[in-house]
């Protein structure tokens, strides 16, 4: 005994045959390449096609440019939603995850600081409050001292190297 099928079985299998390719291609170019996802936006823009042919006459059939501004829209969609939750996975992570601050430890390490870099040259305290305090990369640093960027990165270099031999207790095991 056979089942009944909806009338219009053949024009889905005629829109999928016929756009389904160009349509995957199309969402996994907008997601970088997550083909199983691509694939169930593919489904989903289908499934609308064939859902709106029921108000529209009966020898309507969606256009290529139709289903993409559909897939378009559910992307868009799914990405807002990931974003939102992303934003707040992220703000629970850090809450669950942020540190007491030790004013004790903060000021024995500023105090540790200041000492440190007041034992440097001038011109290496100078390039290290630009690239490190202030957060000038090596150019904006070199514009603002009116040094070449060579220099700056040389300073740099040079500054940090004196830092850890003058402070071996206080620099990084390597890995």
């Amino acid at each position: 005994m056979r089942t009944s099928t909806h009338p219009g079985d053949g024009a889905v299998r005629k829109l999928y045959e016929e756009h389904h390719g160009p349509l995957l291609r199309y969402v996994c170019g907008l997601i970088r390449g997550d083909r199983q996802r691509a694939e169930d936006f593919v489904q989903e823009t289908l499934v609308r096609a064939w859902q709106s042919t029921a108000n529209q006459p009966p020898d309507w059939s969606p256009s290529r440019a139709w289903l993409m501004r559909v897939a378009h829209n559910l992307v868009i969609d799914w990405a807002r939603r990931e974003r939102a939750h992303t934003e707040i996975t992220h703000e629970h992570t850090l809450d669950k995850h942020a540190e007491t601050v030790d004013p004790m430890s903060q000021a024995v390490q500023r105090r540790f600081l200041v000492h440190a870099l007041s034992r440097l040259s001038h011109p290496h305290r100078e390039v290290l409050f630009y690239v490190y305090v202030l957060g000038c990369s090596g150019p904006d640093a070199a514009d603002a001292l009116g040094i070449p960027p060579g220099t700056v990165k040389s300073r740099t270099h040079h500054a940090i190297r004196e830092l850890r031999r003058r402070h071996p207790e206080h620099t990084p095991a390597a890995a």
